[in-house]
């Protein structure tokens, strides 16, 4: 696609960076934060004009606004999923009444999403999920019963969209439902953090025992279909404002090997040259499939490039710094085992990227089956 930004598109950047250069600081907590996201007109930017509480934006502008935000080394967003995830499924398959409940008070910041998808056992291969919901006697909501796991942000979450079982003896993709699930239910959802390599908890563990569910989006039975639809946004603008994270994580892992000496080894200058190259590569590809391509390979072909690309980024973090590496920051402590720098955190966190939001292995079998039309691959009984 032809790509580019216009004058309007600049002044946009210009207000872009103003914005954020007089709020992003001093911010009371991530929930504030999104607040003031949501009281500036910041959050929906990709809804198109849904008329519920969001500011309309161009895909170019929204790039321009991914970017800077980026750049401008502002809080993480913890309402990134009901922005980016919820809001155009239910925009897709909502009803009207589904849309007013829940677009406003996203919009608004007001209320934060997690996404229950993976259980033990079903993770990238989704369409093993065991959680049940069963129809209430009386009532027309349901009691959802199962485990979810690799839950983000599921201890700072009001809501969950759950994809259950609602047909008994069913099996794979059929007989599944996309629910809304309220996380304020003692005793009926509990939450575990799940301590991580790096030492911090970014994902938990979900347990819903009996959960009342009372929204179904899409239909009883059609969560396959709604799921497949929610995972096609997890790409787009946000893969390019994420490499505007890695291109900075580069420059710290250059600047390194130039501290250290490693730079002087050719075989070091060879990789960071490479690494270099291909984050280019994939901001034109990214760029290349913004406006939808059609291309049912094109989601799958992005999460390779980056997640392998990011975990041999990380690789290099450590291998430029020699043996200082092997060193934390900071003494060890009963109450601290150990604490890890900004290249150390990199390089652990990064053995998940060809994990989380399907492995590898996941993502080559849709290449074979979905775009090279190749024999399906064997599906064992669940």
């Amino acid at each position: 696609m032809d790509f580019g930004f216009a004058r309007d598109d600049e002044d946009f950047r210009a207000e872009v960076r103003a914005w954020l250069a007089a709020h992003a600081t001093g911010v009371g907590g991530r929930r504030a934060w999104e607040r003031t996201l949501g009281a500036a007109g910041w959050i929906g930017l990709g809804w198109g004009v849904s008329g519920y509480g969001n500011r309309c934006a161009t895909l170019t502008r929204q790039v321009v606004w991914a970017e800077e935000y980026a750049r401008s080394g502002a809080p993480p967003r913890s309402g990134h999923i009901g922005e980016n995830l919820l809001a155009p499924t239910l925009i897709a398959h909502g009803t009207e009444e589904q849309k007013a409940r829940f677009l406003p008070p996203v919009a608004a910041g007001d209320e934060l999403w997690c996404q229950g998808y993976s259980e033990p056992g079903a993770g990238s291969d989704l369409a093993g999920v065991r959680t049940v919901a069963v129809r209430e006697e009386v009532g027309r909501g349901y009691r959802v019963t199962g485990q979810k796991i690799w839950t983000s942000l599921a201890h700072e979450a009001d809501w969950c969209f759950v994809l259950a079982r609602t047909e008994p003896g069913s099996k794979r993709h059929h007989g599944l439902t996309f629910l809304l699930v309220p996380m304020d239910q003692p005793g009926r959802v509990e939450v575990r953090p799940i301590r991580q390599l790096t030492g911090t908890s970014d994902f938990n563990e979900v347990f819903f025992d009996g959960a009342h569910a009372e929204h179904v989006v899409g239909g009883e039975g059609n969560g396959w279909r709604v799921a497949m639809s929610l995972l096609g946004f997890e790409r787009g603008v946000s893969t390019l404002a994420q490499q505007i994270g890695f291109a900075r994580e580069l420059e710290d892992v250059v600047r390194a090997a130039e501290e250290s000496g490693a730079a002087r080894d050719p075989v070091v200058r060879e990789r960071l040259v490479r690494q270099w190259a291909e984050l280019r590569t994939m901001r034109w590809n990214a760029l290349r499939t913004l406006g939808g391509s059609g291309d049912a390979g094109a989601p799958s072909v992005a999460k390779l490039l980056w997640a392998g690309w990011h975990q041999r980024l990380g690789e290099l973090a450590v291998l430029v710094r020699g043996t200082a590496a092997s060193v934390g920051p900071a003494d060890w402590s009963a109450s601290s085992p150990y604490e890890l720098d900004a290249a150390q955190h990199l390089f652990l966190f990064s053995r998940a990227d060809t994990v989380y939001g399907g492995s590898d292995q996941i993502q080559r079998t849709i290449i074979a089956e979905r775009v090279l039309g190749l024999p399906r691959e064997p599906k064992g009984a669940v």
